[in-house]
Formats: structure tokens, C-alpha cells, sequence
């Protein structure tokens, strides 16, 4: 388990002002690569194929094959006609991911020659397309199928994180489904009420953790989280593509107010 350490937000560029540019939301998974697209308002799920046998494992957060990932990029959207313009990106990722992740999705997506490239925290996009009252402490547990990640948000801001390399993908060997998934999670909420010094984890549990990500779509896992937690856990909507979504909510009120932008980084 990585604990992250405990800091707000940072200030960024302004997104620029260009309501008619093309813009593009994308979650850049182990797995799954998922994109919105807004002249066609639709999610993209494909599976994530880079060429890359370091793709199939990564110990840290953190993209494995930015060429990889840039060829995969240039495949789905390369052949956009130029009348679409330079686009603008928001790219979610993962807290623990930090700068290494961050440059390496910026550098795979310099292939299709955005105007911008911006980047929100996994944990936050999730909980805009939950639509949480982010004026609260909220925990957000995002199960992928490589990593898993316990977020505290407080005001929007992260301010505490976990994370394993652990994910829907591994077995447990016990015969139970999501087992071991739900050990850890357990293990590390449990490290965060421990460590925290003020009241805001123990708000945002007994205030309900969203559960995102494809392991929430499995039935007995937020089931046992309740369980062991004793208290509420809720998959979002929809959880596998939640991040997509919340990213591509960000990229629309963007569009209209481009203040709403602070929320991420520019790139």
C-alpha cells in the first residue's frame, strides 16, 4: 500500500476561452481505454492494446507504454478530418500516479496535436458524474482492474490517498470473489481513520463511499464493503465508465466557463 501525502490542489493556467473547439475526454485504464468525444457525445470502451507486454502489469500508478499508448491514441482518432481543429483534452488520473503518470499521458497525447492537455484527479471525476456535494469530505474507491485507489476528497481537493497494486484482475486464491480486494480496502480506510487527525474521514465514511471502477459492477464487493466498513458503500452509475463521464462533465462546463477549469491541471 502507498499512502499519498497530504496536500491541496495547486494553481493552474485558465482553459483557454474556445467554446466550438473539439474536445475530448479519455480514462487511460490497464484494461479499458474509454473516450467521449464532443461532436458525437458518445463514450468509446475499447480494450486497452498497446503492443506492450509491460502493459499487462504495472507495480506503480503510472502509464507503462506512452509510445504505446500514443500509436493506440493516433489508431482511434487520427484520422479526425483537420476541419475539427486542435482539440481540447481532459485526461483522468490516477491520484498515485503523480507527475510520472501525468507526463506520460501528456506525452502520449501530444500525437494528436491538442491545443490542450489538462488533467483531473480519477477520484474528483468520479464524483462529479455521482454529482456528490463536494463541499463535504467524501471517500471515492476506484477498482480497476491493475490498482485500487481510496481517495479522501475534502472541498474537491484530495487530501489524503491509498493505494495497492491490486486489482479486479487478480485472484485471491480463497474461492470467494473480491476477497482479497475487500481485505485491502478495508486495510487501508482503516489506515486513514487511523492517521487522520481531524473529523473528515469519519464524516465521509459514515457519509457513504462511492464505489467506481469495473470492480464495482461485481454485486458481492460493495455488499461486503458495507459488511466490514459498517457503514454505506454505493457503486456510482454506471461505475466502469464513471471517470470518463465526470472528465467529459468537466470538458463541457469548461467549454462554457472556462474557470471551471481550476478544478484540473494544465499540461
Amino acid at each position: 500500500m502507498i499512502p499519498a501525502p497530504r496536500s491541496g490542489s495547486g494553481r493552474h493556467r485558465p482553459w483557454p476561452l474556445c467554446r466550438q473547439c473539439f474536445g475530448l475526454a479519455l480514462d487511460l485504464g490497464a484494461a479499458r481505454t474509454r473516450a467521449w468525444t464532443s461532436d458525437r457525445g458518445t463514450i468509446l470502451d475499447v480494450p486497452t492494446v498497446t503492443g506492450a507486454r509491460s502493459a499487462e502489469r504495472v507495480p506503480e500508478p503510472g502509464l507503462a507504454d506512452t509510445a504505446g499508448t500514443a500509436r493506440m491514441l493516433r489508431r482511434l482518432f487520427g484520422d479526425r478530418p483537420p476541419a475539427a481543429g486542435r482539440p481540447l483534452v481532459i485526461v483522468t488520473a490516477p491520484v498515485l500516479g503523480g507527475v510520472v503518470h501525468r507526463d506520460r499521458a501528456r506525452a502520449a497525447v501530444e500525437v494528436l496535436g491538442p491545443r490542450t492537455v489538462l488533467t483531473v484527479p480519477t477520484a474528483r471525476a468520479v464524483a462529479v458524474a455521482a454529482r456528490a456535494d463536494l463541499s463535504r469530505p467524501l471517500l471515492v474507491v476506484d477498482l480497476g482492474a491493475r490498482r485500487t485507489e481510496v481517495v479522501l476528497l475534502s472541498d474537491g481537493a484530495v487530501v489524503d490517498a491509498r493505494g495497492a497494486a491490486l486489482g479486479t484482475g487478480d485472484g485471491d486464491g480463497t474461492g470467494r470473489p473480491g476477497a482479497l480486494l475487500v481485505d485491502t480496502v478495508t486495510a487501508m480506510v482503516t489506515a486513514m481513520l487511523e492517521e487522520d487527525r481531524t473529523p473528515r474521514t469519519l464524516d465521509a465514511l459514515r457519509r457513504g463511499t462511492l464505489l467506481a471502477g469495473g470492480g464495482a459492477l461485481r454485486p458481492d464487493i460493495p455488499y461486503r464493503l458495507t459488511g466490514r466498513l459498517h457503514a454505506p458503500v454505493s457503486p456510482v452509475p454506471a461505475p466502469h465508465t464513471a471517470a470518463v463521464r465526470g472528465a467529459a462533465e468537466l470538458l463541457r462546463a469548461a467549454h462554457t466557463h472556462p474557470s471551471a477549469a481550476g478544478a484540473v491541471g494544465a499540461g
